[in-house]
């Protein structure tokens, strides 16, 4: 017979299959007594059984060692389950062993096209609500009573940190050491069944009319090195799953002691099918961590492009792991988006005054075409899980990861951050906290007015602070978790951030594919772009919007170059940002680091 993984045969029974390789016999042990003999499949070679749905089963070997299914749809984890008790030996007692529980997946739901402007918000799913005060604060239930607020904002992709399960008890609270490709994290459920309620959130996303994107790790796994816990595929056969070298050693460029095997079959099969898992939730993108371990395979890549297309998902890659940098044209499969680091380093420049920043934002505010032939590649960011925060950005020059447990060690040195001449939140001046708002309203204006995709991280919108911590990696506390008392402090900077996404959804030649024919052009402050080198300088104007940048100390007079009825709309300069749609003059004087913004349809 053969049989899928997840699949039940009846309301009673479901089916299980496992790929393992030199094991002679293979067990299923239901609920921690009753063992079922598994049959060899004689046409996948596969391991196969049934155990009654809704059980709790473990798979254990001929030589009684213990093994989670890598194929589970959930898993279920015992009091005083510890990742030490796993540690280099492979479990022999399972009382604290996690189980796989045999659940059926929910139904097929659709995905849905996003009808607005491209705007993406990486949020942790816990980390959203976490300090919310509500009972199921820091779930997926909760994370659906914030999407009106989402909605008028003007996001349109509610993009999640990993929601696959991974160890409770390994401490990366961003979820990147993943045990199981293809089941939902249990700990961020509100009740019993996690994946109906990440499809409920989906559906919910999909009635606000927000995509949802799904940030998946399937590069490496939980167990590490030779030194970590064996849990699953290194008991059932590292050697199909990882990237093995000659002296039995695991290659690591993933940075986390293991790395998948992107030319084998069955881990294909792993990724692949966990993939369609999440999609028929009704996820409707997914964004791919360190994609180019994946890479190293470029067929399986493009055959992961083919996929998408056909499900209707979106493709997003990180597209560098800690060997290699593929970004732009580099990438094995031009149909995927791509995080554009490029854009990321350069703009961070430019903010904070940077000489010779200005030849390179000419590529980065046109959607980088030195680096893809369409602006739907380039996703824009300047900030995301891993690094500072945009408030941080501007209130910090140095990381301040001494709680990380690493002595500061950790997380990147060179943030190209400017701390607006005061390094952190004690005893700053209000000279300082006025510039580092007015830095925040022209960063906001960089990311949200440039073409490309643009996403930002949850709580940008109110200057959420980490403290100075960069790699807020094991910090599942309030360093990590969203302030809402903060969101009412700066309840101007969210208001900003809502008219600039208007004013983006006013030009659509910013966002809709096919008007991407005219292309942005960027001027200088009298004419031609000042590619000079001590240059702060730079306008641009795009389907009637008109910007000028002046990340110069000293006000700078641009000369509007296009003529038209233009009206200021935005001006950095001002406590609010909002100019209210006067009429521009031939000349207008940029304050030092400013930006103004002219618009002819006045769509704030």
């Amino acid at each position: 017979m053969c049989v899928v993984a997840g699949d039940p045969t009846s309301d009673d029974m479901f089916d299980i299959a496992i790929h393992t390789s030199g094991i002679s016999a293979v067990q299923a042990r239901v609920d921690g007594a009753h063992r079922i003999a598994l049959e060899r499949d004689t046409l996948t070679g596969d391991w196969v059984g049934q155990v009654p749905t809704g059980s709790r089963y473990v798979i254990a070997t001929e030589i009684d060692r213990l093994a989670l299914d890598p194929r589970a749809t959930e898993v279920w984890f015992p009091h005083g389950h510890s990742r030490a008790l796993n540690k280099g030996v492979g479990a022999v007692d399972g009382a604290t062993f996690p189980r796989a529980v045999a659940a059926p997946w929910p139904a097929p739901r659709p995905q849905r096209r996003t009808s607005r402007p491209l705007i993406v918000y990486e949020a942790h799913v816990r980390g959203l609500t976490k300090r919310r005060a509500r009972p199921d604060a820091g779930t997926f239930r909760a994370a659906i009573g914030e999407l009106p607020r989402l909605a008028e904002l003007g996001v349109s992709v509610l993009e999640l940190l990993p929601v696959h399960q991974y160890d409770p008890d390994e401490g990366n609270y961003w979820g990147y050491m993943p045990l199981v490709f293809g089941a939902v994290h249990r700990q961020y459920a509100a009740g019993d069944h996690p994946a109906d309620e990440l499809a409920d959130l989906v559906s919910a996303a999909h009635e606000h009319d927000i995509e949802v994107w799904l940030d998946v790790v399937v590069n490496h796994t939980t167990e590490e090195n030779r030194d970590g816990p064996d849990y699953s595929l290194r008991i059932l056969d590292e050697r199909e799953y990882y990237v093995v070298r000659p002296d039995g050693s695991y290659l690591d460029d993933a940075g986390t002691g293991n790395v998948i095997d992107a030319h084998s079959p069955q881990s294909r099969r792993l990724i692949m099918e966990a993939l369609d898992r999440f999609a028929d939730l009704g996820v409707d993108g997914f964004r791919f961590d360190l994609a180019a371990v994946l890479a190293r395979d470029a067929d399986f890549v493009r055959s992961i492009g083919d996929w998408g297309e056909r499900r209707g998902v979106r493709l997003i890659a990180e597209p560098w792991d800690m060997a290699r940098y593929l970004l732009g044209p580099d990438f094995p499969d031009q149909r995927w988006m791509q995080w554009n680091g490029e854009f990321r380093d350069d703009v961070r420049g430019f903010l904070r005054g940077e000489p010779g920043m200005v030849p390179l934002m000419i590529e980065r505010l046109a959607g980088s075409p030195d680096l893809f032939t369409s602006p739907m590649s380039s996703l824009n960011f300047l900030t995301a899980h891993d690094g500072f925060t945009m408030y941080d950005l501007v209130a910090y020059d140095h990381r301040h990861n001494e709680a990380n447990g690493w002595d500061n060690t950790d997380g990147h040195h060179d943030n190209r951050s400017w701390n607006c001449g005061w390094e952190g939140d004690i005893d700053v001046s209000a000279e300082v906290m006025t510039l580092r708002r007015r830095q925040l309203r022209n960063a906001m204006c960089l990311l949200l007015l440039s073409h490309g995709v643009p996403m930002f991280a949850a709580g940008d919108e109110f200057a959420r602070t980490q403290g100075g911590n960069n790699n807020a990696y094991n910090q599942d506390n309030e360093t990590s978790w969203l302030d809402w008392d903060r969101a009412d402090e700066w309840a101007d900077h969210e208001r900003f951030v809502r008219a600039l996404a208007t004013v983006r959804a006013a030009h659509p030649m910013l966002w809709e594919p096919e008007r991407w024919g005219s292309r942005l052009v960027t001027f200088g402050a009298n004419g031609a772009p000042d590619v000079d080198h001590e240059s702060r300088s730079i306008a641009w104007v795009v389907d009637g919007l008109y910007v000028m940048a002046n990340m110069w100390w000293e006000p700078v007079d641009f000369d509007v170059q296009v003529p038209g009825a233009w009206r200021v709309v935005i001006d950095t300069d001002l406590e609010s940002g909002l100019a209210g749609g006067h009429l521009a003059g031939t000349t207008v004087t940029v304050a030092p680091r400013s930006i103004v913004v002219l618009d002819v349809t006045n769509g704030v």
